[in-house]
């Protein structure tokens, strides 16, 4: 029988612990039997990027690396979109300390999560471009529902993907098709990423893809926790280093970057085209 008991903070559900976040722009449910949380983005309709959202997936990174946990799934609770990338309006006729504070949070969270001790997989139930696409290629596993998609679509947005997107993606896929695929904006199928190695696995629904992710953080269930970690680290920490080592200058080429008159230009129209594209539906 399903019993709740709340605290200040943490709820439990039968054998799931509920963590409550600030802005409840994500919720984190970890599972007493398995250890794995559960970290799922909640900022309707498309789970668009912005200030806050990047905040609550830090904090909870964060909270869920503090619990010990044994893993992290990264997932949504839209059934069509895991996340549509960058919100748009955080980077169109920008304020300025805004800008600054939204692309710093975006580095910390990256950091966070590409860097994170635990296994990470994404169970990715919806559509996946940009920004949502560097989420999941952070993770170390990654499992897709059918008839979505997903890639680094920056290009056709006018938008130059900085270095440390790249790393994600060349952490999955070989430099030639990372390059091409980068070069076109291209945006894969279910089918397409499997295909060439984009993600793992395939599930028909996302409770099929949250099991599969499971599988996986299972996997490791007797290699030691801490060498686990460290090779991890080792594997990843030129990545890491580079963004850490360069942050200033990473802030400074994007804030010089979105203020050209062309992009700005260039996300007017694609914001104008989101607007015509909602009066028809």
């Amino acid at each position: 029988m399903m019993r709740s008991k709340v605290l200040s903070l943490v709820a439990r559900v039968g054998s799931n612990r509920m963590m409550s976040t600030a802005t409840k722009l994500t919720t984190v449910e970890v599972n007493d039997k398995t250890g794995i949380a559960t970290l799922t983005m909640n900022r309707p309709p498309v789970n668009g990027l912005n200030l806050e959202l990047l905040q609550d997936l830090k904090r909870s990174i964060d909270e869920i690396e503090g619990n010990k946990s044994r893993g992290l799934i990264l997932t949504s609770s839209s059934s069509t979109i895991f996340s549509a990338g960058l919100d748009i309006l955080e980077m169109y006729k920008p304020d300025k300390d805004r800008i600054r504070a939204f692309w710093t949070q975006l580095q910390d969270t990256w950091l966070a999560l590409y860097g994170s001790s635990v296994p990470t997989a994404a169970a990715i139930n919806g559509h996946s471009p940009a920004g949502g696409c560097l989420l999941a290629t952070s993770c170390e596993y990654r499992v897709m529902v059918p008839n979505f998609t997903i890639g680094l679509n920056e290009t056709q947005l006018g938008i130059v993907a900085p270095q440390w997107f790249m790393a994600s993606f060349l952490s999955v896929l070989p430099q030639r098709d990372a390059e091409r695929a980068l070069n076109q904006g291209r945006m894969f199928t279910t089918e397409e990423a499997l295909k060439v190695g984009l993600i793992d696995e395939t599930a028909n629904n996302k409770e099929e893809a949250i099991e599969k992710c499971v599988a996986f953080i299972g996997t490791f269930a007797k290699v030691n926790p801490l060498a686990r970690s460290l090779t991890k680290q080792q594997f990843r920490a030129a990545d890491l280093q580079q963004l850490q080592n360069g942050r200033k200058e990473d802030l400074e080429k994007f804030l010089f970057f979105v203020n050209q008159p062309a992009v700005q230009k260039g996300l007017g129209f694609y914001l104008e085209g989101l607007k015509k594209k909602a009066k028809k539906q």
